[in-house]
């Protein structure tokens, strides 16, 4: 049942206290003052904070004041006024929403919180109550002052952790201090005026993670606090980060005029709704991810994948590389069976008969060069084997070469001054379009009908930048009305096919944002064929995405050593397992150490799905010679290792189990001999000694308990 106050409302000075058991807010206003945050409460914990305007409106005829170009300190922020509130409760979420006015513009702040997380989801409706046409430029999803330190510095102690992308080169993040190069003592106390400039990352296309990441951490050692967040949105956004002359502050938004050609008039009785983000408090930087991670557990689409998590055998990386054919496929189909795998998707190239199937993509029809005796022959093969039968697509483009080029009408492509957008020769479907929706929607109930496929892998090769012209007030504005058109097809989509199991891939992660995650079931993590250098970016996954839904590929080959071979199997088990690679042409033993390999993903399941990640050594190192990656349970701990040279020993930082008798054991691999380990129950330390191989990687679980013995106490060796 939900539960609706009545709206509540005041011309007068006022506060509230709103939020879920352990993260609460104080938001607070006055006659002559808009609404702001003023107190974080985490546990029992109250945390004071820089006031700064819970909402920033930019409009062509309302800049900053300041000038300047931060999504903050803008006049019609400075100008709104509390004009009432309402709260909601249903089901274990909260919701409240504040509505505030500055003459013909009102705001609604809508805050959502859950039981299950710290965390909070907030987004912003602006509405045109007058006459005249209000042109928007930017609007802050949340706009947040940090917690003040007492300090005469404001940014005294304060770190920022960001990530940058890269195909092949996902997820590489760093920590450093707001003080210094990025933020500079400037004086500012002596003009009157807060500065005027800001840290800021965007993106401007449909690559929503192809270079700055929309996830980031602020943290405060001294003060025990972090923030992390994420901005769920598929196309263009902005985060920034800025001092005040008496705080920082941070904030998050979707699409703007500077940054991405978005602009949005709004005539009277119009409104426009921000993308949502997220933002999770805790009082260390693992502890913010943690709860980021149960946000998004808690924000996903239902369905039964998000915990059964079946094995996936791919057969492009390092494998068929898009070619595949009846003859090359039914020998890994009948190894990829005898490893145990629960899927099988045929990749790139299956519908093609040119030979190159790059820019043939958009009709989806099986070649009849490739599958002589058609394509339900190798499908069915894939079934008699008891596996789910999977297809790649990449739907949102047409090669221009494909016959969808021609029979699709002209404005369900994506345009600029009347010219379709080509990138990497491919055009770009324009899904405001009912005839794209439609070609797509034919395609897909097409295929699960015709040859019962289970599986999709929807990939995404190319951006077509910052947006279409046709039927819109900006380029901008065209493609955040294509951005949500994509994640309403995907919805409709799901509603009809329930069942249907979705890879999210994007050139590996160039699209690794929540609002394509908080629908679909697994994301490819990268396109990275070098397996050495995968464990970085599998390591830093889970602070984009659930462990469960991190896909980094196992592909290990006959050719390679016992040790190589088991490295890559590593690289993928504390998420979805996802593999590939000759199989078929792989011995008995080496296919035997797949199916370990596979056998022990399918027991690590249960954990995965409910596990907090952690980093024993830290943020991942891109060209670290160790690499560890660990998840967290009420119980128990697993934690991957992948050693790429260096010394044979390193020690990983396990704080949270300081105190506590540890036992480890070896998940995997269990045919090759053990690492040595030693606990330190007292520092909370636990010693790794390698064997020879400067190439070698293992999975450990260790089981937590009461001392048994005197801390310093060495473990057995993990076998």
């Amino acid at each position: 049942m939900t539960l609706q106050s009545i709206p509540k409302r005041s011309a007068e000075a006022g506060a509230l206290r709103w939020g879920a058991p352990e993260l609460e807010v104080e938001l607070t206003w006055g006659p002559d003052e808009p609404v702001h945050l003023a107190v974080i409460r985490l546990g029992s914990a109250e945390f004071p904070v820089h006031a700064l305007p819970v909402v920033e409106v930019l409009t062509s005829d309302g800049g900053h004041v300041p000038a300047s170009g931060r999504l903050v300190h803008t006049a019609i922020g400075a100008d709104l006024r509390y004009a009432e509130h309402r709260e909601t409760e249903d089901a274990g979420s909260r919701t409240l929403e504040i509505v505030q006015r500055a003459g013909d513009l009102e705001a609604t702040l809508r805050l959502t919180a859950t039981d299950a997380a710290k965390s909070l989801r907030s987004t912003v409706t602006v509405a045109n109550r007058g006459e005249r046409t209000i042109v928007l430029c930017a609007v802050a999803s949340l706009a947040i002052g940090l917690p003040r330190t007492g300090a005469a510095d404001p940014l005294f102690g304060w770190t920022l952790t960001r990530g940058l992308s890269d195909w092949l080169g996902e997820g590489r993040w760093s920590e450093s201090p707001l003080r210094g190069a990025r933020f500079p003592e400037l004086a500012q106390h002596l003009t009157g005026h807060d500065p005027r400039g800001a840290f800021t990352a965007a993106s401007t296309g449909t690559w929503s993670t192809g270079g700055e990441l929309p996830t980031g951490i602020l943290a405060n050692g001294p003060l025990g606090f972090a923030i992390a967040w994420q901005i769920e949105h598929n196309g263009a956004w902005r985060w920034e980060v800025g001092e005040d002359t008496d705080g920082g502050y941070l904030a998050l938004s979707g699409p703007t005029d500077v940054d991405s050609g978005w602009s949005q008039p709004l005539g009277s009785g119009d409104s426009f709704t921000t993308v949502p983000v997220g933002i999770s408090i805790g009082s260390t930087p693992v502890d913010a991810v943690a709860g980021l991670t149960s946000h998004r557990r808690a924000s996903r689409r239902a369905h039964p994948d998000n915990v059964a998590m079946p094995v996936v055998f791919n057969d492009y990386m390092n494998t068929l590389n898009g070619d595949p054919t009846t003859e090359r496929l039914l020998p890994l189909i009948e190894a990829a069976g005898d490893v145990g795998a629960e899927i099988f998707c045929i990749d790139a190239g299956w519908y093609d008969d040119s030979g190159h199937w790059w820019d043939t993509v958009g009709e989806w029809t099986p070649s009849t060069r490739r599958f002589p005796a058609g394509l339900r022959e190798v499908i069915d093969a894939i079934h008699a084997r008891g596996m789910v039968a999977g297809l790649w697509l990449e739907p949102e483009v047409i090669g221009v070469r494909s016959p969808m080029a021609a029979r699709l009408p002209e404005d369900a492509f994506l345009q600029r001054h009347g010219s379709r957008i080509v990138e990497h020769h491919r055009y770009h479907l324009d899904l405001r379009h009912p005839a794209a929706v439609a070609h797509l929607d034919e395609v897909v109930d097409r295929l699960v009908s015709e040859f019962g496929i289970g599986f999709l892998k929807f990939d995404y090769n190319v951006n077509p930048g910052p947006g279409t012209d046709v039927g819109t007030a900006s380029v901008g504005a065209g493609l955040l009305e294509h951005n949500r058109a994509h994640l309403a097809w995907l919805d409709r989509l799901l509603d009809r096919h329930p069942s249907l199991v979705i890879e999210n891939c994007a050139s590996g992660a160039m699209r690794m944002d929540f609002a394509m995650l908080s629908r679909l079931a697994m994301q490819s993590t990268s396109d990275q064929q070098d397996f050495v250098k995968y464990p970085p970016i599998a390591a830093s996954a889970p602070l984009s995405m659930l462990p469960e839904q991190a896909a980094s590929w196992a592909y290990p080959q006959p050719e390679m050593d016992e040790e190589e071979a088991a490295f890559c199997l590593v690289t993928g088990l504390l998420g979805r397992y996802y593999v590939s690679g000759h199989l078929n042409r792989m011995d008995a033993a080496q296919r035997g150490v797949v199916a370990d390999a596979i056998e022990s993903a399918k027991g690590l399941r249960a954990l995965v799905t409910t596990g907090a990640p952690h980093w024993p050594l830290g943020l991942p190192d891109w060209t670290g010679e160790w690499v560890a990656l660990g998840l967290t349970n009420t119980a128990v701990d697993l934690v991957s290792v992948w050693r790429r040279g260096g010394d044979d020993r390193i020690e990983l930082a396990l704080p949270h189990l300081t105190g506590q008798h540890v036992e480890v054991s070896t998940v995997f691999p269990n045919h090759l001999p053990a690492w040595h380990t030693d606990w330190d129950a007292e520092s909370g330390v636990l010693t790794v000694r390698a064997t020879d191989a400067r190439i070698a990687a293992r999975t450990l679980r260790l089981t937590a308990g009461p001392m048994t013995a005197a801390p310093g106490t060495p473990t057995s060796p993990a076998e």
